[in-house]
């Protein structure tokens, strides 16, 4: 996944690029049938057929969780968890629980990197909607010195923490209001599910990282132990749903109703609602890793009929936008010198394989992960990128 080629013409490139998306040879566990379209590509239509994405199959499905969310929720102040981040899919996903009848209780977990925008455009839609707020904030001072240590350690995943901090957060909220289901806002049609590659983590990892380049214990850091994770999907009984992966969902008309409805603000790209999020996608990966994951959603609105091959694959080849001084701020933030941040940049990348991790476990526990996937106790993208060894599966 490298950013700026000499040519961005797809049809000039001396690369192996998916006949129906942009992804290309250098993605992870990438591989192509005899027409030349990947198993990325096969994946997202094999979760169509599964999911009756945007049909009536999918429809009739959601229309029975709607049923059992608030049937299993009768009587509660609130009967589903909503996480929020301030950003397109999570603010529409509280519209529709509001316009589905629903009672949801709004969870966002704070990394304190948070731009202005994200925290206006919360405080926007729960107040028009009259929805309530759960809020955990990670001390700064630890959220920065776990995001110092991955930056130290030399891997890609330098957000791994916020990923499954927010995670379990909304799995401890769910158990402490006693609320079995959490509705999630990620749509695999319009922003593919990323390749494992670099984009690991775990409660282990994170753990062996932090043990290793940080200096502060973790207090108020939400940390998913394997336990943790087990206890809340089989003992718990809670359950993940990502409505979108049901319904039609158009990004783009979410975004315009947000705006009309709510005078919401769009952020300027995708994930960029956090600043740590926007040095990670537009410094880090770009500039250590040449890795650009622009090209997720690129290739999901491709497959979509939104942009022609050509016009993603040259979008993909331009550099992505870096909000002013946001390195320095990063610099500042992680109390880095500019001696110590280009050494850093300059190192060999590491890979979260080269850590302990509970991957081989996860790879294991197989079979019971397909049977919580399937009942929604925890998400299908976690099984379909964390149960298998090496090469992703297509079905």
């Amino acid at each position: 996944m490298k950013v700026q080629l000499l040519d961005s013409n797809i049809d000039n490139v001396d690369l192996q690029i998916c006949s129906r998306c942009i992804y290309d040879e250098r993605v992870s566990a990438i591989h192509f049938d005899a027409e030349g379209v990947c198993n990325y590509c096969h994946q997202v239509e094999e979760l169509v057929s599964q999911y009756g994405t945007g049909q009536e199959k999918g429809e009739t499905l959601f229309a029975e969780i709607l049923a059992d969310i608030k049937r299993t929720g009768a009587g509660k102040q609130y009967d589903c968890i909503v996480g929020v981040s301030g950003g397109t899919d999570s603010s529409y996903l509280v519209y529709l629980a509001r316009h589905w009848g629903l009672r949801p209780l709004a969870v966002h977990y704070d990394n304190t990197w948070n731009s202005a925008i994200a925290t206006m455009n919360i405080q926007k839609v729960l107040k028009c909607l009259d929805v309530d707020l759960y809020t955990h904030v990670v001390d700064n001072k630890e959220a920065d010195d776990i995001f110092r240590a991955f930056f130290l350690s030399g891997v890609a995943e330098i957000e791994a923490s916020t990923d499954l901090g927010y995670a379990y957060l909304l799995r401890k909220v769910a158990a402490k209001y006693s609320i079995k289901y959490i509705l999630e806002g990620h749509s695999f049609v319009a922003e593919g599910i990323t390749p494992l590659g670099r984009n690991y983590f775990d409660g282990r990892y994170i753990e062996a990282i932090h043990s290793q380049f940080g200096r502060a214990r973790m207090k108020t850091y939400p940390l998913m132990t394997f336990t943790r994770f087990l206890k809340s999907a089989i003992v718990d009984q809670t359950k993940f749903i990502r409505p979108f992966w049901y319904i039609r969902y158009s990004k783009e008309d979410a975004r315009e109703f947000l705006r009309a409805s709510y005078n919401w603000q769009y952020y300027g790209g995708h994930h960029l609602e956090n600043r740590m999020t926007a040095f990670c996608h537009g410094v880090y990966l770009p500039q250590k890793y040449g890795s650009d994951m622009r090209n997720n959603t690129l290739s999901a609105r491709v497959r979509m009929g939104e942009l022609s091959r050509a016009q993603a694959w040259a979008e993909y080849n331009t550099p992505p936008v870096i909000e002013e001084e946001l390195v320095s701020y990063f610099k500042k933030r992680l109390e880095l010198s500019d001696e110590q941040y280009d050494a850093i940049m300059r190192s060999p990348p590491k890979n979260w394989t080269e850590f302990p991790t509970y991957k081989k476990r996860f790879e294991r526990l197989r079979p019971l992960f397909l049977l919580l996937a399937r009942a929604n106790l925890v998400p299908m993208s976690f099984y379909l990128k964390y149960c298998f060894p090496g090469r992703l599966p297509t079905s």
